[in-house]
């Protein structure tokens, strides 16, 4: 007979989770016919975090991946007038990434999708329950950063 394993079991819980979280954030997205894919709208959070327009390069390493990655999304981006390259005041050679009118307001409504996502995935949780996974999942983010130091 064989023992459970517990962090096993919770391993898997997390990434059936995981893929749920994604499931549903891509039909809210759908059904807002917004246009844009799901790592498409998590460029647009990102560059909604810059006090001024970034570089592809700043992208990604930000968002964790290899700078053609994010040539690509820009590109179709750009295409659907949500972003727009603009050339750094200081240095010609360097081009930066912004939000358009068009993007900002994509941006709203991807909000207002995650939100709807997130009152989908939670419905089943008491406020009291919403809490604690709040303290526990900060508890596991937290203690990422503390081990990448």
């Amino acid at each position: 007979m064989t023992t459970p394993d517990p962090d096993g079991l919770l391993a898997e819980q997390l990434l059936r989770l995981t893929r749920r979280v994604h499931r549903i954030q891509k039909r809210h997205l759908e059904e807002r016919e917004l246009g844009v894919t799901p790592a498409q709208s998590r460029l647009l959070r990102t560059l909604a975090h810059y006090a001024s327009p970034p570089r592809m390069a700043d992208l990604a390493e930000r968002l964790e991946v290899v700078p053609r990655a994010v040539t690509t999304l820009v590109d179709g981006l750009e295409a659907s007038g949500k972003v727009r390259r603009v050339p750094d005041p200081a240095n010609r050679r360097v081009t930066r990434i912004e939000l358009t009118d068009e993007g900002h307001a994509t941006l709203r409504e991807l909000r207002g999708a995650r939100r709807s996502a997130a009152e989908e995935i939670l419905a089943p949780l008491t406020e009291k329950e919403r809490a604690v996974l709040g303290v526990l999942l900060d508890t596991l983010i937290d203690g990422d950063a503390a081990n990448r130091c």
